[in-house]
């Protein structure tokens, strides 16, 4: 799944409630679509779990606080979801991927009354999500099987505020969700003033050895990040991404956070908040971003790739 470790701190409360993961706070592992899922409790917080799939930490959630979101890249996608529109407001979202539908559950408790589509093709994984970390009655939030594009292309035009794209398979986002045409599709869904925020890996070992030898000897970016960058920003008026400089410079295999929008983006706000996070990260924007994707081609479904393998031990 390629995420980052887990950046928060502190202790959590709460009483244990329903479901059979809170009641055995015991490892609960099964088989599903993609692999060998795991729930492990968080020995740090009585309501904590997170979600491995094949070993992979993939989602983290804490049923007493829906709020907290324990990965990097789920709080710096949380900071784009608290930024989408005014505080309490509430939003139509379209998730593409589930995992343990840890942002779904952020959205409905920060913006209550928002509606919420989730598009995840492990029906399994989604039903032992669902068995051992119930979601909250009344909380809007429908789930759907089957593929991201595919679901994607069922709904109507304007119809999100935002969308979320965290899609791995085999700890990979598929080769036809990184495209130009698929971006028009999101495009086709999103209001005039919606959001789009896509959580893409990357690393060390993606450039090759001509970009390498025309850095002077300095690592490039990374090359997927870099052609993600190009085809957001070929695809929307306005683009961000966030990461970890040491990610952002190819030092480190790890996630970074591109956000495109056809309006202005709270550039400020995002720096300020991804400053402040746990593990700080920087936000790139305007020039900085053109420069970060120099030389890269804007992807389309003839020439779209997967992301690239994690590389072994990455999440030891």
């Amino acid at each position: 799944m390629a995420r980052s470790n887990r950046g928060g701190t502190g202790k959590g409360g709460g009483q244990e409630r329903g479901g059979r993961g809170r009641r055995a706070r015991q490892a609960l592992t099964e088989r599903v679509g993609g692999g060998t899922a795991e729930l492990r409790p968080d020995p740090d917080r009585a309501d904590g779990w997170t979600l491995l799939l094949d070993g992979a930490p993939q989602s983290y959630v804490d049923l007493a606080d829906p709020e907290y979101l324990g990965f990097d890249y789920q709080r710096r996608i949380g900071h784009v979801i608290d930024a989408a529109a005014p505080p309490g407001r509430p939003l139509h979202v379209l998730h593409l991927g589930g995992g343990a539908l840890t942002l779904a559950r952020y959205v409905a408790a920060t913006r209550p009354r928002s509606t919420q589509q989730v598009v995840e093709q492990d029906t399994a994984l989604t039903q032992l999500v669902r068995d051992a970390l119930p979601l909250e009655r009344g909380w809007r939030i429908r789930v759907r099987g089957g593929d991201a594009r595919e679901g994607l292309g069922k709904l109507p035009g304007q119809w999100a505020d935002l969308v979320v794209a965290d899609v791995f398979s085999g700890a990979r986002t598929p080769a036809h969700l990184t495209s130009a045409e698929f971006l028009q599709e999101v495009r086709r869904v999103l209001t005039p003033g919606g959001l789009y925020v896509a959580n893409i890996a990357d690393g060390p070992g993606s450039s090759d050895a001509r970009e390498q030898a025309g850095t002077g000897g300095r690592r490039p970016p990374p090359a997927h990040l870099r052609s993600q960058v190009a085809t957001v920003r070929a695809s929307f008026t306005h683009a961000a991404l966030i990461g970890e400089p040491a990610v952002l410079r190819g030092r480190r295999f790890g996630n970074g956070i591109l956000v495109g929008a056809d309006g202005q983006l709270p550039y400020a706000e995002l720096t300020r908040r991804a400053a402040a996070d746990p593990r700080s990260a920087r936000v790139e924007h305007g020039a900085a971003l053109e420069g970060f994707a120099a030389g890269a081609a804007a992807v389309t479904d003839a020439t779209a790739l997967p992301s690239p393998t994690p590389p072994e031990g990455v999440f030891d």
